[in-house]
This record gives C-alpha cells, sequence and structure tokens, in this order.
C-alpha cells in the first residue's frame, strides 16, 4: 500500500520520466536489438523512472505539459542519437565498403537499419563488442540518470537541440568516409587499373575478370585495416561522453 500511495503521488512525475527515458534507452546502442524482449525493454524503463520519479524534483504546470513532452522528446531523440552515433557511422561505412567491392548486391534486412550488408552486420559486432569490452554502457546509463540534474524537465532550448540533431547527421557521414577510407581508395585504384587493362584487351569480358579481383582485394585490406579500426573506435567512443555533456550544455543555454 505504501509503495502505491507513493507511486499515485509522484504519478505526473513518473509519465514525464517515461518520455525522456523511453525514447533514450530504446535508441541506446545495445539496448535497441532485437535480442532483447521488447517487454523486456519496457519494463526496465518502467523499474528505473519508478525508482526515479519520488527523487527528482519537478515543478510542472498544467499548461506547460504539451511544451515539456515535445522537450522530452527532442531531448531524448537527440542523446540517443548522440549515443549511437558511432554505430550508425559504422553501418554505414559498411555500406560504402559493400558498393566500393560490388557485394552490395547480396543486401539482407536488418530489423535496426533497413537494408543492410553482410560487413556492415560484421563491422556493427565488432564495434558492439568493442563498446562492451571498455564498459561505456555502464556510463552511458550513469549519464542518462545525471541529466535530470544537469537539465531539469522544463528547463531547455528547442531551438539549440535541432541544430546539434542536425548536426550529428553531418558527424555520421564524416565518420563514416573515415572508416571506410582505406578499402574505398584501395578499391578507386583498382578501378583505375582495370580501366587500363580494359583499354589494353577489348576483347576481354572486364566485368567476370574484375568482380571476383575486387571482392579478394577488398577483403584482404579489411582485414589488414581491422587493428586501425580498433584503435580509431578506440579514441572515438570515449568521446560519446563529451558529445552527450556538449548537448546538455547546448540544450540549458
Amino acid at each position: 500500500m505504501e509503495n502505491t500511495f507513493v507511486l499515485a503521488k509522484y504519478f505526473s512525475n513518473f509519465l514525464i520520466l517515461l518520455i525522456r527515458l523511453g525514447v533514450i534507452l530504446f535508441l541506446l546502442p545495445f539496448w535497441s536489438g532485437k535480442q532483447f524482449p521488447r517487454t523486456f525493454k519496457i519494463g526496465m524503463v518502467l523499474a528505473i523512472a519508478y525508482v526515479l520519479a519520488p527523487v527528482i524534483p519537478m515543478e510542472i504546470r498544467q499548461q506547460e505539459i504539451p511544451m515539456i513532452i515535445v522537450q522530452e522528446l527532442l531531448l531524448g531523440a537527440t542523446l540517443g542519437s548522440a549515443a549511437r552515433l558511432i554505430f550508425m557511422a559504422v553501418e554505414f561505412a559498411g555500406t560504402l565498403i559493400s558498393d566500393a567491392m560490388g557485394v552490395s548486391i547480396a543486401t539482407v534486412f536488418n530489423p535496426e537499419m533497413g537494408q543492410s550488408t553482410e560487413i556492415s552486420t560484421i563491422l556493427g559486432l565488432m564495434a558492439m563488442l568493442l563498446f562492451l569490452a571498455m564498459d561505456l554502457h555502464h556510463d552511458l546509463i550513469a549519464m542518462i540518470v545525471k541529466s535530470y540534474e544537469v537539465l531539469p524537465v522544463g528547463h531547455l532550448r528547442i531551438d539549440n537541440l535541432l541544430v546539434k540533431g542536425i548536426s550529428i547527421g553531418g558527424q555520421v557521414f564524416v565518420l563514416a568516409l573515415k572508416i571506410a577510407a582505406p578499402v574505398v581508395v584501395a578499391m578507386t585504384i583498382v578501378n583505375v587499373l582495370m580501366g587500363f587493362m580494359y583499354k589494353a584487351a577489348p576483347q576481354v569480358n572486364i566485368f567476370f575478370v574484375s568482380l571476383p579481383i575486387y571482392v579478394a582485394i577488398g577483403l584482404l585490406i579489411l582485414f589488414l585495416s581491422t587493428p586501425l579500426l580498433f584503435n580509431f573506435l578506440g579514441t572515438q567512443f570515449p568521446g560519446l561522453k563529451e558529445e552527450i555533456n556538449r548537448i546538455l550544455i547546448l540544450a540549458k543555454g
């Protein structure tokens, strides 16, 4: 009865907490996968919101509730996208590599990212394992809870969040190009050499000759550049905490 009374007393706080927590947790890289049942995710969000509801103070007026809902949705989406920034870049880099190697025709449906390739899946799994090995998932969850201290409900600037959300898309593209650069550059060189070969021997069916070469050289370059990929991701993952801090500072205005 006492627990029920506490929930009834802070029911409005509980509902508001569900918005930010729900959006962020359902976008987190290790949480949004299909390996976690949806009921488990919902239960975890409800449990965290229940624990935080009596602890986090809120001063909410009834007429401010619609605006607060919009603010919390936007903040949750921005923070969740920032947490997934590197993983989205890795997925996009895998697509670029597959296109450069000519194996993008062998696409599979990824429930998280839509149409994807096997290379994107492999790179995504490697990035996920490194992320978990660095124990950064605990830091992300702690920063989500701390965000209510830095940025209380109803005290944020939407314009700054919109600008930051757009810039995240640009960061994904830049990081993807850096990750895919070794294979893409190598494939460009091979394409030029294949062009010279076709000019020298036009009777050769260059498509059937070049495709195995593209795949073999692409996989070789990808294998040789794997240590560089881990080093690059190892330097980028700690920056996620700084990125989330910047978002909170911008949203606070």
